[in-house]
């Protein structure tokens, strides 16, 4: 469909009766309204299936105006966008997403229909939308900045070129489903209980943002420039559908991480990708593929964690620390530092990094009962015998290095050599609880 196609589908549209028929007779249609009257321009959008539009339809030679615009073939390296630098409106958003046509369908891209999803949104790169009220629009796929392999490839001055304007603008309850968002300018924006699942907001300015319930699960909010003022409260990161929010190098700020409630996230979405066989773009992972997707992940978590204890959420973080700890072992593994990874395993199923410090007590207990029965049954075996009381007796005096030996028992008896290797065991038991713990409090 060509532009001008468009402006005669719009303006047909808008001008077609509809008609029913109820007793043989033919209902009168709805007329158009008058330009000003916009209470009834919203029941008119209504009747015509586009509850989202509210305002009056833009005049022809706008409508003119914009299918010139949009029909401009953008060039990233030269910066060049139908709309850059445009100021925009409501009204013409509302026209453009009633034409707007792509993969065959014309309309917004309607994300509820799963077979939509790869549909191209509406191209806004560069556009300016600031202060707008653009409460509750269809703004599914919305190209507001570069994707993720333009922006690779892109300068900053490319990168900033592209970027929407939506300072201050009115998106609470908008449905931006998988919008390119990165380095949008969105500082004061309203997105109050706004959809932005699998939204990309790489390095976009969230300073002073309402966010307010809104719907980030599987979003980037990579590199992210938060502040005091953004609102998180009761914001959702993630569920089963959509995956978890992804985490790394996001720029929290002072922005209050208490309104949030951490205990929905299972795991970032940068820790879901890293353990993926498959990159972000389709291809095989490769060995550095895997190395940079676990870094990622480590990074994500320690940052996050960092932040959380910088509040005082002492829980919350050291959850996400701990999750970090488990992934350096895994960095370790594809480094090919087996020492490394080894010692890894051995702190974590000691005392879970210093997170989980009841694991140091079943160990004690396994280490006390083996070496109790090792006792029991020497004893019996070359003698002196022991009670099973006296083996866990002497087993515990032995494990902290204080062990006492029966009468008849010399330095060179089987269980003299047992009871120094039990206490070399306790030993390097309890030094390595003491410096992990020490480690997991002060955070060195």
């Amino acid at each position: 469909m060509s532009e001008q196609d468009a402006i005669q589908s719009s303006t047909k549209r808008s001008r077609s009766p509809q008609t029913s028929k109820q007793n043989g007779l033919q209902a009168p249609a709805l007329q158009r309204p008058a330009h000003e009257d916009t209470e009834a321009w919203e029941t008119y959008w209504k009747a015509q299936g586009e509850p989202w539009r509210t305002e009056p339809e833009i005049e022809p030679e706008r409508q003119k105006y914009l299918a010139e615009r949009r029909s401009i073939t953008p060039d990233i390296w030269k910066g060049i966008y139908p709309f850059k630098d445009i100021k925009l409106n409501r009204a013409d958003i509302e026209w453009l997403l009633a034409t707007h046509e792509s993969g065959g369908v014309q309309g917004p891209v309607d994300w509820s229909d799963n077979s939509q999803r790869e549909r191209k949104g509406l191209d806004l790169r560069g556009a300016d939308l600031r202060q707008e009220h653009l409460h509750g629009l269809p703004l599914a796929c919305l190209l507001g900045g570069l994707k993720a392999n333009e922006w690779l490839q892109a300068s900053q001055e490319q990168r900033r070129m592209a970027a929407l304007h939506l300072e201050s603008a009115n998106l609470s309850f908008a449905n931006l489903q998988g919008a390119y968002l990165a380095s949008a300018y969105l500082e004061r924006a309203d997105l109050f209980s706004a959809h932005l699942e699998r939204a990309d907001f790489y390095e976009a300015n969230l300073e002073g943002t309402y966010l307010r319930k809104a719907h980030l699960e599987g979003a980037s909010l990579r590199g992210t420039f938060c502040n005091v003022a953004t609102n998180l409260s009761d914001v959702h990161l993630g569920n089963e559908e959509f995956g978890f929010a992804f985490l790394s190098y996001t720029h929290w700020s002072e922005a209050n991480l208490s309104l949030v409630n951490w205990a929905q996230i299972k795991e970032l979405g940068d820790e879901y990708e890293a353990k993926q066989p498959n990159t972000w773009y389709g291809q095989v992972k490769n060995k550095q593929d895997w190395l940079r997707g676990y870094q990622r992940a480590v990074q994500a978590n320690r940052q996050l964690a960092t932040a959380l204890q910088n509040q005082g959420l002492n829980e919350d973080a050291a959850r996400f620390a701990y999750r970090a700890q488990n992934l350096q072992r895994a960095v370790f593994f594809l480094e090919r530092k087996p020492a490394s990874y080894l010692f890894s395993l051995f702190l974590d199923l000691l005392a879970g990094h210093g997170y989980k410090p009841w694991r140091s007590f079943v160990a004690y207990l396994m280490v006390i009962t083996t070496f109790a029965t090792a006792y029991y049954v020497i004893g019996h075996a070359v003698g002196p015998a022991m009670s099973p009381l006296g083996s866990f007796v002497f087993s515990m005096t032995s494990f902290h290095g204080r062990g006492f030996f029966p009468g008849g028992i010399g330095l060179d008896d089987p269980l003299t050599a047992l009871a120094a290797l039990e206490a070399f065991v306790g030993l390097l038991l309890e030094v390595t609880l003491i410096a992990t713990l020490t480690q997991r409090l002060f955070r060195k």
